[in-house]
């Protein structure tokens, strides 16, 4: 399950992951959110926290995380990702210089440093 978190800057998408995430999750929260901010803004950044209670993710749920990521490439300001899974951790440090904003992964005891720094100003 995806669900949309509140209390940050109109430009910052905050998105927390629980249970096992599904491919519908991404076509019925988080696509539609990603392009409601596009629409609003010229980029937007992204704060995605897959915590504690994530069990993990379909195959599906992937393939449409790499699909929105590669529709939307130039559309981020920048990406924080919170999460303790070893393989998100991974993927994201691997494709992380391979693009143009800055991207970083946090562990889960560091939630408040990335809302932090997602929600700091693009200089």
């Amino acid at each position: 399950m995806l669900e949309v978190m509140e209390g940050f800057p109109v430009d910052v998408l905050a998105v927390r992951g629980s249970g096992r995430i599904s491919a519908g999750d991404y076509r019925d929260v988080l696509v539609p959110e990603v392009l409601r901010h596009i629409e609003r803004h010229r980029s937007m950044r992204l704060l995605f926290w897959l915590g504690t209670a994530v069990e993990g993710m379909t195959p599906g749920a992937t393939w449409e995380d790499t699909k929105l990521g590669l529709r939307h490439w130039g559309d981020f300001g920048r990406i924080a990702v919170v999460t303790d899974i070893e393989w998100i951790v991974n993927g994201v440090r691997l494709f992380a210089p391979l693009f143009h904003h800055p991207v970083r992964v946090f562990p889960n005891r560091e939630l408040d440093e990335a809302k932090r720094w997602i929600a700091k100003a693009p200089s």
